[in-house]
């Protein structure tokens, strides 16, 4: 039962990566219209944005290499779910 804990660790990194991912580039649009139309609010979400994701790869960091990496690779997935519904 330990030896499928680390196994356990990397699938729930992966899939909170893909979540974490899928709404860091999702919310990517919005701030840069905001941005270009020179509400200075987008200043603080941008900054959240990058705070947010930087915690949860953080967390994962703590929980080792493998976690970590599987929380990236995660976040990756969830920036190509963003980019497919964009059409890029």
């Amino acid at each position: 039962m330990s030896a499928d804990l680390p196994l356990m660790h990397m699938a729930l990194a992966a899939s909170a990566g893909a979540v974490a991912g899928t709404l860091f580039f999702a919310s990517l649009g919005p701030v840069a219209r905001m941005l270009a139309a020179g509400r200075i609010e987008a200043v603080g979400l941008q900054l959240l944005r990058f705070v947010a994701l930087g915690l949860v790869l953080w967390l994962m960091a703590r929980a080792g290499g493998a976690v970590l990496l599987s929380g990236a690779a995660g976040v990756m997935a969830g920036r190509a779910l963003v980019m497919r519904r964009a059409g890029r």
